[in-house]
């Protein structure tokens, strides 16, 4: 199967089993709190490395779903929620709402703001999620993301 070109995103449409739908831009991205984001290595599934990432701030994926409201009764059902970010090119990946909101790595998923010295408008990628205490960090490393679909079990 030939792998699809990813197609350069400027925004990232969050929806699913939320009371809004809302949309996370660069220029919203660029007014929230900025982080320092360690240089990462990136490995592929064999443990490879395949690219370094340096000189990188980025905002917190709590920061920028802070005014999300998920549809739920009982804060127990929150278990249920998972995440499906999808790049332009139909990449997929799943995180669960505790693994975001309920351990350490959930303080580590950045969507990254400036990477190499340049503004992410400037590079090709632009929209780039990245989950910086991985250990197979390729897997998680999202260029041209375009979506965050919230969906529940």
């Amino acid at each position: 199967m030939a792998q699809t070109k990813l197609t350069p995103t400027t925004s990232i449409r969050v929806f699913g089993e939320i009371e809004k739908e809302t949309t996370i831009t660069l220029e919203s991205l660029g007014q929230m709190k900025q982080e320092i984001v360690v240089d990462q290595l990136i490995y592929n599934h064999n443990g490879e490395v395949k690219d370094t990432l340096k000189n990188m701030k980025g905002v917190s994926l709590k920061e920028a779903l802070s005014q999300v409201k998920f549809k739920y009764e009982k804060p127990k059902e929150l278990n249920e929620f998972f995440f499906v970010f999808t790049a332009s090119d139909g990449y997929r990946v799943v995180f669960s709402w505790n693994e975001i909101y309920n351990t350490e790595a959930g303080n580590f998923l950045y969507f990254i703001t400036e990477m190499k010295g340049k503004k992410m408008q400037d590079l090709e990628q632009r929209m780039v999620f990245l989950s910086a205490k991985d250990i197979k960090s390729g897997r998680r490393y999202i260029k041209c993301l375009q979506s965050i679909e919230i969906r529940r079990l």
